[in-house]
C-alpha cells in the first residue's frame, strides 16, 4: 500500500502536539497580563521575519524540481509579502520597539532556520516539516487577535496580521499534501528528515514567542 501524505502529516502533528502549549507569551496576552509594549516588539520582529520568509519561500520554489512543491512554496511567498504590509497599522499604533536587543536573536532564529531549509532541505520533507506547524501557529494568531481586541483596544487594522494567519485556507492544505505525496511517490522523501524539520521548526517557533514572553512577562 502506498504511504499517504495525510498519514505522515498526522503522525508528525501527533509528535509535535505535546509541545504546542509550551508557548508562554500567548497565555499572557490572553489574560491581558503582558504590557502593551510587547506589540511594538511583535510587529518589529515580524516585519523582519516576513521579508526573510518571502525570500526563503521564493528560493524554495525556485530550487524545487517537482511541480507540486513549486506550487506550494510559490503560493506561500505572496502571503508573506501581504502580511508584511498588514503590520504597518500595528507599528503605527504600538509605537517604536524600545527593547534592549533589537532585533532579538531568539526571535530571528526562526527565519534563519527557514533560510537554511531553503538552501539545504529536500523539498517534500521541507513541505511536511513546515506545514505540520501551520495549525498551531494559526491558533496562536487567533488567540493573539482576540486578546488584542479584548484587552488592548486594537481594531481590525491593527489585528489584520494575526487575523490573516489565523484564517483557514484549504488550498494551502491541498498544495502541501500534494507536495508531500509527490515526494513519497518518487521515493525522495526521507520521513526521518520530515520529522526532524518539523521538530526544529516548532522549536524555533516557540523560541520566538518565549523570547518575548521572558522580556515582557510584566
Amino acid at each position: 500500500m502506498t504511504r499517504s501524505a495525510r498519514k505522515l502529516h498526522d503522525e508528525i502533528q501527533a509528535e509535535l502536539a505535546p509541545r504546542d502549549d509550551d508557548n508562554r507569551l500567548v497565555p499572557l496576552l490572553a489574560a491581558g497580563r503582558a504590557p502593551r509594549a510587547v506589540f511594538a516588539a511583535l510587529a518589529a520582529e515580524e516585519k523582519r521575519i516576513t521579508l526573510s520568509d518571502w525570500r526563503s519561500f521564493h528560493a524554495l520554489a525556485a530550487r524545487a524540481d517537482e511541480p507540486n512543491a513549486r506550487t506550494f512554496f510559490g503560493g506561500l511567498a505572496p502571503g508573506e509579502q501581504q502580511a508584511n504590509g498588514m503590520l504597518d497599522a500595528l507599528i503605527a499604533a504600538a509605537g517604536p520597539d524600545h527593547g534592549k536587543e533589537r532585533p532579538r536573536a531568539g526571535c530571528q532564529a526562526y527565519p534563519a532556520y527557514v533560510a537554511w531549509l531553503a538552501l539545504n532541505g529536500e523539498s517534500s520533507a521541507t513541505a511536511a516539516g513546515i506545514y505540520a506547524n501551520f495549525a498551531a501557529f494559526g491558533r496562536y494568531c487567533a488567540d493573539v487577535a482576540a486578546a488584542m481586541r479584548r484587552h488592548y483596544g486594537f481594531g481590525d487594522a491593527e489585528c489584520a496580521f494575526f487575523d490573516f494567519f489565523a484564517a483557514d485556507v484549504p488550498e494551502i492544505e491541498e498544495q502541501a499534501l500534494a507536495a508531500i505525496q509527490a515526494g513519497i511517490d518518487a521515493h525522495r522523501l526521507d520521513e526521518r528528515e520530515a520529522h526532524l524539520y518539523a521538530r526544529l521548526f516548532q522549536s524555533y517557533e516557540l523560541q520566538f514567542w518565549n523570547t518575548l514572553a521572558d522580556e515582557f512577562r510584566g
